[in-house]
């Protein structure tokens, strides 16, 4: 145990002594390090980040939504340093892996779209703030969303990913397109509060309810900014009619809190969604090839193809040429030793198994693997109503995840498995193989199987999830 798990679970266990266990979460596209802490009565996340200025700002923020009945986690208390701090625990299921494992390739499921709207509720409520009185004087890096953060957005889109994908363009002509955009943008109200990152891995799904987390770096902006983010979120690749769907219901809920000119507000609305995926487009290429997380360089097809959507729909009175003709070269050019990844890629492959007819054996290169004994979990199997079920259900899913100990045992094998992904991939393994046992090879084994399948396709996009359900295929033969 290092000195920031110390630290953190001595500030759980000072709060309420409980408190006997500490994992680390995997890393995700910031800096700040998220922990769960156990007691046998739940658990809390755990918080370190040295960036105080940063953590202020969530701070505030956090208190004034929860104050407007926002959905936001509760803060538990906060370190007297302002780097530490713990916070309620929302569990793993993002929008985005719900989205994920309720589609069909362009067909989206109604309970997905249920959640979109319920997030699209919430979303005036969160940017009123920003007429509300929230303290903007807080916000980090910057106040607010104004000419010298566009520029900062553009430029990162230029040197992160127009110069590494060799696009020409006139340096000059497109610095002087830049500041024209940028003008236009800034004609329409920017008093509202602008979460910034509004998009589907920043919104939780708990207790059935849509809850936000990353805002810290929210400021006065726009009210088109975040709804452009959430609908041309690159990944979640929502389809065109959803999201015209969508963006009429949420200017319908907006215009329950607030006169607003419907024409006018479309009038700037692909303006935002331009520059929010030209930000993204440099934030791909900068994590992609400066920091080696070849994983976002697999989100640039997606928002190639949202600007692919949108080159109609950018009818500006401005005029800017070059920028345009740039975004044409983007669309045009097949980019595909940018976009790709090396064929050597990591497959994992992971199964469910039932201990009567032995443990699945590896026949790769690499052998051996993880196997890991759900038999002393709780056992659906044993009751009437899930004995024909299996862990795919919803019934068995529920039922599973009502229990303290099925939760602690998904997140220890996830923790086990990334530190072992993490090391395979630096060293260019080739396979990799993770088996779940129970007594059937029905319901726990196949819940892990598919819930591991899931975090992996998910937070390492360049690995190949290879699921074999042994049983099933069995009675399938």
């Amino acid at each position: 145990m290092n000195t920031i798990e110390k630290t953190l679970l001595h500030i759980a266990q000072k709060r309420n002594p409980i408190f006997v266990s500490i994992e680390k979460l995997p890393l995700s596209g910031s800096h700040r390090q998220y922990f769960r802490i156990f007691s046998n009565e739940g658990s809390v996340i755990g918080v370190y980040n040295k960036d105080i200025k940063e953590n202020i700002s969530f701070f505030t923020f956090t208190r004034f939504f929860i104050s407007q009945n926002i959905n936001v986690p509760k803060i538990i208390t906060i370190d007297e340093s302002h780097q530490f701090y713990l916070l309620e625990d929302l569990g793993d299921e993002t929008l985005f892996s719900f989205l994920n494992t309720h589609r069909t390739h362009d067909i989206i499921n109604t309970p997905v779209v249920t959640y979109y709207k319920k997030v699209l509720k919430q979303l005036p409520l969160l940017q009123l703030c920003g007429k509300k009185g929230i303290d903007f004087s807080v916000c980090y890096p910057r106040f607010a969303f104004d000419k010298q953060s566009m520029l900062w957005d553009l430029n990162y889109f230029k040197y992160y990913f127009l110069k590494l994908a060799n696009i020409p363009f006139d340096e000059q002509l497109l610095e002087d397109d830049f500041h024209c955009f940028i003008d236009f943008l800034l004609e329409t109200d920017n008093d509202y509060f602008m979460f910034r990152d509004f998009q589907s891995r920043n919104i939780m799904l708990h207790h059935n309810e849509p809850f936000f987390i990353d805002y810290q770096g929210g400021r006065k902006g726009a009210l088109q900014y975040d709804i452009a983010s959430l609908l041309y979120d690159g990944k979640a690749d929502l389809p065109p009619d959803l999201r015209e769907e969508l963006l009429l219901f949420y200017l319908k809920e907006l215009e329950s809190h607030i006169s607003i000119n419907t024409e006018e507000f479309c009038k700037y609305y692909y303006g935002f969604v331009l520059i929010r995926i030209l930000q993204a487009l440099g934030t791909y290429g900068f994590r992609g090839y400066y920091e080696r997380k070849s994983h976002f360089l697999l989100s640039i097809p997606f928002a190639i193809k949202n600007l692919k959507y949108i080159i109609p729909k950018l009818k500006f009175s401005t005029k800017i040429p070059t920028l345009i003709r740039v975004i044409q070269q983007i669309t045009e050019s097949e980019l595909v030793g940018f976009c790709t990844l090396p064929e050597n890629r990591l497959t994992v492959t992971v199964n469910s198994f039932s201990y009567k007819k032995g443990i699945p054996q590896d026949f790769t290169a690499n052998g051996g693997g993880f196997v890991f004994d759900c038999r002393a979990l709780p056992n659906p199997g044993r009751l009437p109503e899930y004995k024909k079920a299996t862990g795919k259900e919803e019934n068995v899913i529920d039922y599973l995840e009502s229990f303290e100990e099925i939760k602690q045992f998904k997140s220890l094998t996830t923790q086990l498995i990334s530190q072992a992904l993490d090391n395979y991939i630096e060293r260019n393994f080739s396979h990799l193989m993770v088996n779940f046992g129970c007594t059937g090879g029905q319901h726990r084994s196949v819940y892990f199987t598919e819930k591991l399948a899931e975090y992996l396709r998910e937070h390492y996009s360049e690995v190949n999830v290879v699921i074999k359900h042994w049983e099933e295929d069995e009675s399938m033969k």
